[in-house]
């Protein structure tokens, strides 16, 4: 007997403008800026070429990209303790996101 899995992985899922900026709604977890939750939900959830369009339209709506999370850590921070995260730390600098 064999078991089937709850869930499929999604591949090649489309992520256009209009729901990479999807994911600047959503409201955070007791304790934690809004703003550092949106960014690290994006960072986890995207490529880093969508994650670039993600931290425009993010900039376009005034936020924070400085915002620190309950470790006290900004999100560029935690991006530059993970090895294979160099090019979202790249874009997060280029957008002037301080170390």
């Amino acid at each position: 007997m064999s078991l089937k899995k709850d869930k499929q992985k999604v591949l090649g899922e489309v992520f256009d403008e209009e729901r990479i900026a999807g994911f600047l709604e959503g409201e955070p977890p007791a304790g934690v800026e809004r703003d550092f939750y949106l960014l690290e939900r994006a960072y986890r959830g995207m490529k880093a070429e969508n994650f670039a369009t993600f931290v425009r339209l993010f900039l376009e709506q005034g936020r924070n990209l400085d915002s620190v999370g309950p470790e006290g850590k900004t999100l560029l921070k935690k991006v530059a303790e993970h090895r294979q995260s160099e090019e979202y730390a790249h874009i997060l600098r280029e957008a002037g996101a301080r170390d």
